[in-house]
């Protein structure tokens, strides 16, 4: 079987095999040998392994993932896709052929850094790797937020902290159909927000075969293309839906001879599994880890004897009954040794058994936007709205994935394992919805999903896309990065109102007020304007959580570590700014007179940087540091259409944004365009390392190049 291996300018590989077995096993090789390093470091974090040679700062996610059996779950996933999709699960193992051939090749000079010599993938590592990368999509961790509160500052308080907040994922869609475009054709475009890593969390490249020749965006160590693509007739694209499918329960646990037991909803103790694991860490010693799952799932929070750092965690409240529960923390029969619950996660690849991988083969053989939604059919998580267009004028815009069928209280906060009424007890039709005037915009705001989650994005981000693509009858692809950049901030509106009612003021406080009242609103990276914003927005951000109607909250409990970044009371007060503001009434607080304090402070300070870009800098995650790069300031905001997120009163650094851009144009897929933070190469040093980086940060992106007489042939190998 001959396959061949091009590059076009940017290094990006373009792939052409006689089967679609072939393909995967090439794709696999071409991915280990551009990203041998980011390859392992997944592998390992989906086992929990990575502690062992990255320290003892990856020992919170090692504990998580060993806690929330990842590996455990992909395997079955994987035994699962070989009984009913022998095809899908023997193109898997194509792929990771490919992986283990060029992991056995590598060069990548990361290893040596550390002492590690790569590993040998597993047919089901692929899925534990996609399971791992978005195990924390759904944001579940809010529920523990969501105790808090409602413990310290009751039920209404959680609404005035609704805000997509610290969540790992976000993203900017759009569909123009062709009566709204200059070729007659639809164009998709957008942008997915995630952590932004180097190397980048999305490959671009070009997968040919006798069944399919596909372009599109690739999640590094996942076959396929399975987010972002474009088959020459159709093309698809994703944003998070912000669907809540994933459940909390509180256990009640206890020890016996034979082992550990879980109180069920029948009021009856069953065994629970277990069993311990060590997790080597790098220059300290081993850690055990015991590993426990119950009914509901494992128990991803303390055990039979609670946090580690006793009862104050928020799961007792002060007359000693179990929050939410109305069971008294001593209740059980004789003799029984029960102790405050810890707390299990229930997901949906765990229960089912199912990861969606049988979509991703369809998905790449779709013609037709029915074929896209059918292959969607099968999809599992993350929960995404699709929107979809092909050459013959179909659309689509759906939601995809798995959603359980249960209780309110379930969506909401933690739930009692030992109370009926919280079983899981079927799965949601996903919802579909149509264009408005010509178009659809999704930018994780409520919208076609609204029914499956709970909290979502503002509507700025839709609402400022939507009035872009308003302002002309007609767009091309070529126009569409303007509305990528675009930094219009509309949720400065409350403060700058604030700022407006203000009087009083120290000359050197009135006069930042009113040039913020003459600002644009525009978070462009030379505008000092937007520095002076953006340091009076932190100011204030600090004041109202140092108030003391917030005290309850400034300690979260003792949980593992992995969660705190969901339980930091500045950054909620930054994210949830508009709403706190806007409130009729916020626990006393006179908002008027905290938002005077922070533009004196500011005044005061003598210290404003010159521009916004001067402190709104890139921070891309790394799993190694050694490597020094001065980064790049940054235009954009966390509710402006160019994300680039800061943690107001936290930080200015941007670690999340734009992890690609993409335009798909439906009428010829060559005047497609798109764009990484990094570049098509994760080598160091490596010319296609970060020669994207420019491009990204003034909006351009690249051609797409399908046309192989313009590619460099870099080999052409048998039984690749």
């Amino acid at each position: 079987m001959i396959t061949e291996i091009y590059r076009d300018a940017w290094g990006i590989p373009h792939l052409r095999a006689g089967s679609a077995r072939a393909l995967a096993r090439a794709q696999g090789l071409v991915t280990a040998r551009d990203r041998a390093w980011q390859l392992e470091v997944e592998r390992h974090r989906a086992q929990g392994t990575s502690a062992a040679f990255l320290g003892t700062e990856a020992l919170a996610w090692d504990r998580f993932a060993r806690r929330a059996r990842l590996d455990d779950t992909a395997a079955r996933c994987f035994t699962a896709l070989e009984r009913q999709d022998p095809e899908t699960a023997d193109w898997v193992r194509a792929y990771v052929e490919g992986v283990n051939e060029g992991l056995a090749r590598t060069e990548a000079p990361e290893f040596a850094r550390v002492g590690l010599a790569p590993g040998r993938w597993e047919p089901w590592t692929p899925l534990g790797v996609w399971l791992a990368t978005h195990i924390l999509f759904a944001g579940f961790p809010a529920k523990l937020w969501r105790e808090q509160v409602v413990r310290h500052l009751g039920a209404d308080a959680v609404r005035l902290f609704a805000t997509d907040g610290p969540g790992t994922s976000g993203s900017n869609g759009w569909l123009v159909g062709g009566e709204r475009t200059t070729t007659g054709a639809a164009v998709i475009a957008g942008d997915p927000h995630r952590f932004i890593e180097d190397p980048g969390v999305y490959q671009q490249i070009h997968l040919s075969c006798p069944e399919f020749d596909v372009v599109g965006l690739a999640v590094p160590g996942i076959p396929g293309i399975a987010h972002f693509g474009h088959t020459g007739t159709v093309a698809w694209a994703i944003t998070n839906a912000m669907a809540d499918y994933q459940d909390l329960y509180r256990e009640r646990l206890r020890r016996t001879g034979a082992g550990i037991e879980a109180l069920g909803p029948d009021g009856v103790w069953r065994r629970a599994a277990r069993h311990t694991e060590t997790v080597e860490v790098a220059g300290e010693e081993p850690v055990e880890i015991e590993v426990i799952e119950t009914d509901r799932g494992p128990v991803i929070i303390g055990g039979p004897e609670g946090l580690p750092e006793g009862l104050d965690d928020g799961v007792l409240d002060d007359s000693g009954v179990l929050d939410g529960s109305g069971a008294p923390a001593d209740s059980g029969s004789p003799g029984d040794s029960v102790t405050p619950p810890a707390v299990s996660l229930r997901y949906p690849p765990r229960v089912t058994g199912d990861l969606g991988f049988g979509a991703l083969l369809p998905l790449l053989r779709a013609r037709t936007v029915g074929e896209v939604d059918q292959a969607f059919d099968a999809w599992a998580e993350p929960v995404n709205v699709v929107q979809a267009a092909d050459t013959e004028g179909g659309l689509l815009h759906r939601v995809a994935g798995r959603v359980p069928l249960r209780s309110e209280a379930n969506r909401t906060r933690l739930v009692p394992a030992w109370e009926p009424g919280h079983d899981w007890l079927g799965w949601h039709d996903m919802p579909r919805a149509g264009l408005t005037d010509g178009i659809a915009v999704m930018a994780n705001q409520r919208g076609p999903a609204a029914p499956l989650g709970v909290e979502f994005a503002a509507p700025h981000r839709a609402d400022r896309i939507t009035a872009l693509l308003t302002e002309k009858d007609r767009w091309s692809p070529a126009d569409m990065p303007v509305i990528h950049m675009d930094t219009h901030l509309a949720s400065a509106v409350p403060l700058l109102d604030h700022l407006e009612a203000l009087d009083g003021l120290t000359p050197e406080a009135a006069a930042l007020r009113d040039a913020l009242l003459r600002w644009d609103r525009r978070m462009d990276a030379g505008s000092s304007d937007a520095a002076v914003y953006a340091a009076v927005r932190g100011a204030v951000v600090r004041q109202l959580a140092a108030h003391p109607a917030f005290a309850a909250l400034t300690s979260p409990p003792a949980y593992p570590e992995v969660f705190l970044p969901w339980l930091a009371l500045v950054p909620r007060v930054g994210f949830a700014l508009e709403h706190l503001l806007r409130a009729e009434e916020l626990y006393g607080i006179d908002r008027a007179e905290a938002v005077r304090a922070a533009v004196e402070e500011v005044a005061a300070s003598g210290d404003l940087p010159a521009t916004w870009g001067d402190t709104h800098r890139l921070a891309p995650w790394r799993a190694l540091t050694g490597t020094s790069y001065e980064e790049p300031g940054l235009s954009g905001d966390h509710d402006c259409v160019l994300c680039t997120s800061p943690v107001p009163g936290w930080t200015d650094l941007s670690a999340r944004g734009p992890a690609a851009r993409y335009v798909w144009d439906l009428a010829r897929r060559e005047d497609s365009l798109w764009v990484v933070p990094f570049g098509a190469s994760g080598v160091p040093g490596s010319a296609h390392h970060r020669d994207q980086l420019p491009l990204w940060l003034k909006g351009d992106l690249v051609p797409v190049v399908t046309d192989w007489t313009l590619m460099k042939k870099m080999e052409k190998e048998t039984d690749v």
